[in-house]
């Protein structure tokens, strides 16, 4: 085992010469990085740096005593003024960042020096961390599936009752009254029929009539009588064409002939009907609904209104399930 100690300068003595040319050497070293670490500024001869007022009044010269070169503002861009520097924004910014890392950090620190905390939260270990978050998720959605049945089981008989009169009963029986129904309306009509045919026409013809007739041609009358001095004379006549004659009719005219028909006759009418369901093809359809719809409204009508129907929920040992699932009814 090595008992040597460190070499410590001793009150009294004085430090040799090398050592004091090493301190020297790392002096220097330590000069020349924080020189690197420092940024470059470039000065102009003859430029004055921002906000600094004349002195001299040769402008173009630095005063005396003064440096050559002046570091500017840090982000300040040349050449505006009444603007926030960018190293102003950055220094929030690395602030902020800083107080964040601190109370990580302080947060780690607790977390490191507390045993209870460490065994509630995730230790670095997969699979019991999943089954942990795996458990916990199975019971909420467990109890929330659980408090929806407790719900429903609450209103289980409200429901059916209002699901068996409402839907099942009361489309069943519609259905039946529509099968008994009657279409009772009345249908318009706005048409025009054509007619062609022909029509027999057979019956007399009454004349009772006085005309003036003309002859079409000489006639000769024989055996007629003139008188002459008022005395009567036998002796034939020839009347000539176009002679006129007084003439009275009374005679009938028998008229049997056919007379052609075409017209077209315009008909507006109210045709009442009367349809029943059951006879028309609707018939059909409606009572297969009603078999559809049966077997469900034979479940809906049966006996089990309360809890009390069930033989479970009148059990001792299994009572208390159906209070807690039904409620109390």
């Amino acid at each position: 085992m090595d008992n040597s100690k460190p070499n410590l300068p001793e009150h009294g003595n004085e430090p040799k010469p090398e050592e004091q040319a090493q301190d020297m050497a790392e002096l220097e070293s330590k000069a020349e990085g924080e020189t690197e670490d420092m940024p470059e500024i470039e000065s102009k001869p003859g430029e004055r740096p921002e906000g600094m007022h004349e002195t001299e009044p040769n402008p173009g010269k630095w005063p005396e005593g003064q440096p050559e070169t002046e570091p500017k503002p840090q982000g300040w861009p040349e050449g505006t003024a009444g603007t926030e520097p960018e190293g102003y924004v950055n220094e929030h910014i690395q602030k902020a960042y800083e107080r964040v890392k601190s109370w990580f950090g302080n947060a780690k620190q607790h977390y490191e020096s507390s045993p209870r905390l460490q065994k509630t939260t995730y230790q670095g270990k997969y699979l019991p961390a999943f089954w942990t978050v795996a458990c916990i998720f199975s019971l909420i959605v467990n109890v929330i599936l659980l408090a929806i049945l407790i719900s429903f089981g609450h209103n289980f008989f409200e429901l059916k009752s209002m699901i068996a009169k409402g839907l099942v009963n009361g489309t069943y029986e519609n259905l039946a009254l529509m099968d008994k129904a009657h279409i009772v309306t009345s249908v318009p009509v706005n048409t025009s029929i054509q007619l062609q045919d022909t029509l027999p026409v057979a019956f007399d013809l009454p004349i009772n009539q006085s005309t003036q007739l003309s002859l079409a041609q000489d006639t000769r009358i024989t055996g007629a009588y003139i008188y002459l001095n008022n005395t009567a004379v036998l002796t034939d006549l020839t009347l000539p064409a176009n002679s006129s004659i007084q003439a009275n009719f009374d005679i009938n005219i028998p008229v049997n002939t056919t007379v052609p028909l075409s017209i077209t006759v315009p008909v507006a009418i109210q045709v009442p009907v009367d349809i029943a369901i059951d006879q028309t093809d609707m018939h059909q359809s409606i009572v297969g609904l009603q078999g559809i719809i049966e077997p469900y409204k034979a479940i809906m009508d049966s006996s089990f209104n309360s809890p009390q129907d069930f033989l479970m929920c009148n059990q001792w040992w299994s009572g208390w399930m159906c209070g807690i699932f039904f409620g109390k009814q």
